[in-house]
């Protein structure tokens, strides 16, 4: 075990609280490029530095001044509505503060992802923004040990700075307001097991089953992949057998969503009626359904600006927006009937 590299990085946040002033403040009076304050605010500044063993971070700073201006975004596809919102989130956050932000594109290969990623180092930009991140995944690692400014967005791999929306609260809500309608019969459609959002929403539901004394057995449970094609195979399995099909469905995605919608009127069944669902995220096409899908929005800008704020952070740096159920006429009581 390396010493150096378990040692507690202290943050600029820190030294401001300590010090009683902004993050701004103190980002300022600690610059050695200005030349130094001998106010009484000055010093307390620097003594809560030396206090706390505050060190600068360089690669942080060199990147607020942007070398270049801009920043690399990867995400899997531009036709996913969820990446497209996400990318264009922080592409708005960065003309806010004069930079630019460039997309690349890797589908969900890891060898084409690295390559990815190298592409947009080799156009110097200033920091990457991952919303490509897998539980395990190398590239991450690689950005960190090479110390290149990074984020990452959605998801989450334990160790370089993330910013995302909490998805276990938001699960949690979906999974609650259904129950609160009545539903006792619940089905999750999550998304695939190596990605942190998916395993996280399947965690909220069951959080709030758990609490509600209902079961969630495994039959009841499907992970799959983030596209509306995957979301309609998960949710005709669990719709086949018309004796025994559950009252709602969660979708950890509105992808999902939608393609369970898409099952549910193969096999005529009403959704809002005879079978309630909930998507996650609010993409625009939720509320455009024939049946607007009730949906957990994810707030992209704020996430795209901490992720922006993140880059150059310490390791383990980490930020939660929190995410907002909107209800609509795709979730309704049980049947009775039923």
């Amino acid at each position: 075990m390396n010493p150096v590299n378990d040692r507690r990085v202290v943050t600029l946040k820190e030294v401001a609280a300590a010090s009683g002033v902004s993050i701004s403040t103190a980002s300022r009076i600690l610059d050695d490029r200005i030349p130094p304050s001998r106010s009484e605010t000055a010093e307390r500044v620097r003594e809560a530095a030396r206090t706390l063993g505050y060190r600068r971070n360089v690669s942080a700073s060199g990147l607020r001044r942007g070398a270049t201006g801009t920043v690399g975004v990867l995400v899997p596809h531009l036709t996913d509505h969820v990446m497209a919102m996400m990318y264009e989130a922080i592409e708005r956050a960065a003309r806010a503060r004069g930079s630019f932000a460039i997309v690349a594109t890797c589908g969900n290969d890891p060898a084409d992802e690295a390559q990815a990623a190298e592409t947009l180092l080799d156009r110097n930009v200033d920091g990457v923004i991952l919303a490509t991140a897998r539980l395990g995944d190398t590239l991450p690692a690689s950005l960190r040990k090479r110390a290149i400014p990074h984020s990452l967005v959605l998801r989450t791999d334990g160790s370089s700075p993330a910013a995302l929306g909490d998805d276990v609260l938001g699960a949690y809500l979906a999974t609650r307001h259904l129950i609160d309608l009545g539903h006792r019969d619940i089905a999750v459609v999550t998304g695939p097991s190596f990605t942190s959002s998916g395993r996280a929403r399947l965690a909220g539901a069951q959080q709030a089953l758990a609490e509600a004394s209902l079961p969630l057995p495994d039959t009841r449970v499907v992970s799959t992949g983030y596209g509306i094609e995957a979301g309609r195979d998960a949710a005709a399995r669990l719709l086949e057998t018309r004796a025994r099909t559950p009252t709602a469905i969660f979708a950890a995605n509105d992808n999902l969503a939608i393609g369970a919608v898409s099952a549910a009127a193969h096999m005529n069944l009403r959704v809002g009626e005879e079978l309630s669902i909930v998507g996650y995220n609010d993409i625009p096409m939720a509320a455009l359904m024939p049946v607007p899908i009730t949906s957990v929005r994810t707030a992209f800008d704020q996430i795209a600006v901490s992720a922006l704020d993140l880059l150059g952070a310490p390791i383990g740096s980490e930020t939660k927006t929190l995410p907002t159920l909107i209800p609509r006429a795709s979730t309704a009581p049980p049947r009775k009937t039923r």
